[in-house]
């Protein structure tokens, strides 16, 4: 039953998600977390900044990775084959399906009204995800548990300075790899002036 669920699961994510990896961050989080018990929610978290990082270009890398490592919790090195295959079955079809009609497809004006419909529901889902991980990161738990992180803070608000900073200099946005380093850079400096205080 088990791997039937695992590729179950994955499929109906890979089947319905619209909008890339930040949109599915918050159907997975209720899946597979919520629902299932199967990873706890820092572990969650943790899976998709790896998966950003590590994987930043390549398609998908937070859905096809975290179906790989909740596959492999639950049953090893199969189970991280079904889920990741259960996960990416449907968006492979789908889009042999698109490009093969696709001028003719996008001249249509009621898929170009879904398509339409479909952005400010990305944008919601975008944003829902990126304050759960704003306050993850500023230390929010539950109502009872908040401890404010003002270590997070501060690099936050570094994190904007520097870019903005950097593209009023530059006229274009910095590379992720090097925003990535740099927050890492100053989750150290400043983790460390804090500890040292």
């Amino acid at each position: 039953m088990i791997w039937f669920r695992l590729f179950f699961e994955f499929f109906k994510i890979g089947l319905f998600t619209f909008g890339g990896g930040y949109v599915i961050v918050t159907l997975l989080k209720e899946k597979f977390v919520d629902q299932y018990h199967w990873i706890e929610e820092d572990e969650m978290l943790d899976l998709v900044a790896i998966a950003q990082s590590v994987c930043e270009s390549t398609p998908g890398p937070i859905a096809v990775n975290f179906a790989t490592f909740v596959g492999a919790s639950q049953k090893g090195f199969l189970g991280a084959v079904v889920a990741t295959l259960g996960v990416i079955i449907a968006p492979f079809f789908i889009i042999v399906l698109i490009s093969s009609i696709l001028n003719h497809f996008m001249e249509n004006k009621y898929v170009a009204r879904f398509l339409k419909g479909l952005k400010p529901v990305i944008i919601a889902l975008i944003l829902s995800s990126g304050c759960i991980l704003l306050f993850k990161a500023l230390g929010y738990q539950s109502i009872k548990a908040f401890k404010f992180s003002f270590e997070a803070l501060i690099i936050i608000i570094s994190l904007y300075l520097i870019s903005f900073i950097y593209k009023f200099i530059f006229k274009h946005s910095m590379n992720s790899i090097a925003f990535i380093l740099i927050s890492a850079g100053l989750g150290i400096l400043v983790c460390s002036l804090f500890n040292m205080a």
